[in-house]
């Protein structure tokens, strides 16, 4: 009696012809790989991070089930695992940027050469931003759906490879887990039932590879009746898959601890450090899960401003002070079309209590109208090493890098050292009012005229092509109109003015406005009039610069609640970015156009009217020089300390360390040489030449007995099998046997572990049997 297979065998190739019509594993497997690959390409897609649409990630699918149907031929036809892989790659470099090129120009009628066309030049246009032009941020997405396409395909491939090919399901599962878990723990939307789904096919799949070894033991040792050894382990696993997923959503709904929440504190630094890099790669679209409230070398202007009402910092000032601050953290000067960074920096170190701004050009005692205040800081949710202080820093009680932009050096940041502890700040902020000379006053910034310095020309007026379009100029246009005046100090007033009129609309989810990857931030918002803190702030940095007028943009805290101690807590919801502008004489100044009831600057008072003048620049009090082992003094006065550099001892750590390093290594050699030490047991010494060989390939089969492995492993390494009989035996007679090794026994097992340490590092060398082991293992 013949079957279909027979009867098909000789029209098929020879290597289709080792296909079996059905996997030996059960296609219900394959069918429940195939639904772990579809959870995490359904949630890659849910999740949306690719700016411009939803549905740019609908191939993610269609990608994950053709990987697994390619894993589980190749492993069915018993190539190797990297043959198998190289396979899958070359798939993936032919199928998956035809995919990239629908997505992002869907024309109607494209040909195939089209589709790889726009794949690749939005991938070369993304390296371009990225390595030669050196932008803050890219604003294509083909590169990031590849990216995004390649891990999908990853994860299809190897779960099948691995679970019908290595006979290793358990890897499978663990990888795409991983891959699911990590991508949820990004993102804010409500995946669990993609994790539902996922942890009922991986435990499926679990279940159905142990019934198929146990399945596989038991007719290879001819006992009992296989079929219905299976059976009872479906359903044993079927029972426990039910109750196990079923008590999971019970735990999930009901319980409200989380043990774990505080061990994550230190790692929100390093994730938001990460995060900002990966935005500058990859522009986030979708609803990422915030990491903590934080501040970084650029600022990106994505689709979504996502903050909430956890407590970011407490900061402690005098329970007198009756003026509301804004808590600034940096200061950028170039503009991106999409973001802002540094244009170029230098970090300038500084100890403890040591004047920060000295020979920098931001240097307040340049300018007139300042006066001291004195404050302390508690990071809470606030992640990363970025001081805050309102306006002019004068110094901090913590060792420090002050970040200088441009020659003559321009404020950017200070980055302190020793992590989330609190610290005190002495810093000289803006006298309100006329009562001082430089006082800040309407008429007195009216006054200040236009005699910039050369390097805050070149600094602060530079506008990328692209930036504003015929909305933009529109704007422009309407600020001249409407300003009483063309100084400086009335064209950005009438700009806060418009911004924070009715016109514009504060929304913190714009991501439904598409055409911003291609229009640019401020023309963007300048033509739907929809954004968030950093829209209203770019588009009046710009349209200032555009008007000649040098504009920076800052990024900090809007002020906090404030009691009667002088204890003020500020929510991570309060961060915020505000726009300063220069004035000869008066430094920065700054100005807040965020509408929709954010913005909590204040108008600054009107003045006595005055001829264009300079005030001269008053003197300001430096720190003390006290002695810097006494500790801080009352009222938040911190002595300085010593104006050393940092590193100096950086070459002697490196030398100790490659010492250490040397000495543990020759130490390592010698316990080699030596051999084993300490308590020797039969079984450790199985284990341990069991692990050894499987770091090799030559790992033992779940089917094979103790006689049966050492057998093959020495048919691989004839010289070694007196040795690998040796220790079978002692394995056997010990675990099975009950017998006690006596002293010559023990003599020749250890003299049998020491020349198998040896004799097992062969393996490496074994690529033939490696292949024809795996090669068997596959059929």
């Amino acid at each position: 009696m013949t079957t279909l297979q027979d009867e098909l065998t000789p029209t098929l190739p020879a290597a289709l012809r080792r296909i079996p019509l059905r996997p030996a594993e059960g296609w219900l497997t394959l069918f429940l790989v195939i639904v772990m690959t579809v959870a995490v390409a359904w949630s890659f897609d849910d999740a949306a991070w690719v700016p411009g649409g939803a549905e740019l990630g609908d191939f993610f699918m269609p990608a994950g089930i053709l990987a697994v149907l390619i894993g589980f031929a190749t492993a069915k036809v018993g190539w190797s695992r990297w043959l198998s892989h190289f396979v899958g790659a070359v798939f993936a470099a032919l199928i998956l940027p035809i995919w990239v090129g629908a997505a992002i120009d869907p024309a109607e009628g494209a040909t195939i050469g089209e589709l790889y066309r726009a794949t690749a030049s939005s991938v070369t246009r993304a390296w371009i931003d990225l390595a030669i032009l050196n932008k803050s941020v890219t604003v294509q997405t083909g590169h990031y759906l590849l990216a995004i396409g390649i891990v999908v395909w990853s994860v299809g491939h190897f779960a099948a490879y691995g679970v019908f090919g290595h006979r290793r399901p358990l890897d499978a599962v663990i990888v795409v887990g991983l891959i699911l878990l990590g991508n949820m723990s990004m993102t804010a939307n409500e995946q669990l039932p993609f994790l539902v789904l996922f942890s009922v096919a991986a435990l499926g799949v679990l279940a159905r590879s142990h019934a198929f070894d146990e399945q596989t033991t038991w007719i290879r040792r001819r006992i009992g009746d296989a079929g219905a050894v299976r059976g009872l382990y479906l359903r044993g696993g079927a029972a426990f898959i039910a109750l196990a997923v079923a008590g999971s959503l019970i735990l999930t709904a009901a319980a409200s601890s989380a043990p774990l929440a505080g061990q994550w504190t230190a790692v929100g630094e390093r994730l938001i450090d990460i995060s900002q890099w990966l935005q500058r790669i990859l522009p986030f679209g979708g609803n990422p899960r915030s990491v903590g409230v934080g501040f970084g070398p650029q600022a990106l202007i994505t689709g979504q401003w996502s903050t909430d009402q956890s407590h970011a910092v407490t900061i402690q000032v005098a329970a007198t002070e009756t003026e509301d601050f804004y808590w600034r953290a940096t200061v950028y000067d170039r503009f991106d079309v999409n973001g802002w960074s540094w244009s170029t920096s230098d970090e300038i170190e500084r100890a403890g209590g040591e004047f920060l701004l000295g020979d920098m050009a931001d240097d307040p005692s340049r300018v007139g109208g300042r006066r001291e205040l004195r404050f302390s800081v508690q990071p809470v949710g606030l992640r990363g090493p970025w001081a805050l202080s309102p306006m002019d820093p004068a110094w901090v009680s913590r060792d420090s890098e002050v970040v200088s932009v441009g020659l003559d050096g321009y404020f950017g940041g200070i980055r302190l050292d020793g992590g989330q502890r609190p610290y005190e700040v002495l810093a000289w902020v803006p006298i309100v009012g006329e009562q001082a000379e430089g006082g800040l006053s309407q008429n007195r910034l009216r006054a200040a005229g236009t005699d910039y310095p050369g390097e805050i020309v070149a600094l602060y007026t530079q506008v990328p092509d692209g930036a504003i379009g015929p909305d933009g100029e529109a704007l422009i246009a309407r600020i001249r109109e409407l300003a009483p005046d063309s100084n400086p100090f009335d064209i950005a007033d009438t700009a806060v003015n418009i911004l924070r009129g009715r016109t514009f609309t504060y929304d913190t989810d714009v991501r439904d406005v598409t055409d911003c990857q291609t229009l640019g931030a401020v023309e963007c918002f300048a033509r739907y009039k929809r954004g968030y803190c950093l829209h209203y702030a770019s588009t009046m940095a710009v349209l200032l610069r555009e008007m000649g007028i040098p504009t920076r943009l800052a990024e900090g805290f809007l002020p906090g609640t404030r009691d009667s101690t002088g204890r003020e807590a500020i929510a991570s919801s309060a961060q915020h970015a505000w726009v300063e502008v220069y004035f000869p004489g008066y430094g920065w100044v700054a100005f807040d156009p965020t509408g929709g009831g954010v913005a909590q600057a204040g108008p600054l008072p009107s003045g006595a009217p005055l001829a264009s003048t300079r005030p001269s620049a008053v003197p300001l009090t430096r720190p003390p020089e006290t002695d810097p082992d006494v500790p801080p003094a009352g009222g938040g006065q911190l002595p300085p300390g010593s104006t050393t550099s940092r590193g100096g001892d950086a070459p002697l750590l490196i030398a100790i360390a490659i010492v250490l390093l040397l000495a543990v290594s020759g130490l390592a050699f010698v316990a080699w040489q030596r051999g084993p030490r300490g308590d020797l047991t039969a079984d450790g010494v199985w284990r341990s030449i069991a692990r050894t060989a499987g770091r090799f390939g030559f790992g033992p089969r779940p089917t094979q007995t103790v006689y049966e492995y050492a057998g093959s492993l020495g048919d691989v390494l004839p010289a070694s099998k007196p040795e690998l009989q040796t220790v079978a035996r002692a394995k056997v007679e010990v675990a099975y046997g009950r017998r006690i090794l006596g002293d010559d026994g023990m003599r020749a097992l250890r003299d049998a572990q020491r020349r198998l340490r040896v004799g097992l590092l062969r393996l490496a060398l074994r690529r033939k049997e490696r292949r024809a082991r795996r090669r068997g293992r596959s059929t």
